[in-house]
């Protein structure tokens, strides 16, 4: 476990993107090349000796966390993507959105049965994007080994919506209360 205060890279900044909004901005901790590869090396080690085969991003964030993590583990990577961006068969998953709904998707053969896949995003605010990654690799046989992020926005109850897809761990570097 590093010893990086990783919370000081997150700034907080009021008022956006509208008032009474408190943003938590990770791009300082991105810039910061030994704050970065600490989190990756930690989000990494907490989870090395279980067996993940593959690691799972959600677009856009979770693609800059999720494949250097997967390196990391000697795993895989799936990018999950808004629809019709990737080019072969898929599989999509619809979600609920504060106003409305968002799908995304995986390829069709990017689990097999049996991957353990890790959950890998930038943050985790309600859940809904990365329980809906979750339900993706349910239907695509694979089992879910756990979800990690660098930040977690507590004060939204993300676990309410995870707790929904069964035990899985949440690990988060950071924590916002």
């Amino acid at each position: 476990m590093s010893s990086i205060d990783f919370d000081s890279f997150i700034p907080s900044i009021p008022d956006y993107p509208e008032p009474g909004i408190i943003f938590r901005d990770i791009t300082p901790l991105f810039a910061d090349p030994e704050a970065l590869a600490a989190a990756i090396r930690d989000l990494a080690d907490h989870f090395r000796d279980q067996g993940i085969t593959k690691v799972l991003g959600p677009e856009a964030r979770g693609f800059l966390v999720g494949a250097p993590v997967a390196v990391e583990l000697g795993a895989g990577f799936i990018p999950a993507r808004k629809p019709g961006k990737l080019p072969r068969a898929t599989i999509s998953e619809t979600y609920e959105l504060e106003y409305g709904t968002d799908t995304i998707e995986i390829h069709a053969d990017a689990i097999k049965p049996g991957d353990r896949v890790l959950l890998v995003d930038d943050l985790i605010a309600t859940g809904g994007t990365i329980s809906a990654a979750a339900r993706l690799v349910e239907k695509a046989g694979g089992e879910v080994a756990g979800f990690a992020c660098i930040l977690e926005l507590c004060f939204l109850h993300p676990e309410q919506a995870l707790a929904q897809l069964g035990d899985h761990e949440l690990y988060s570097l950071v924590q916002s209360r």
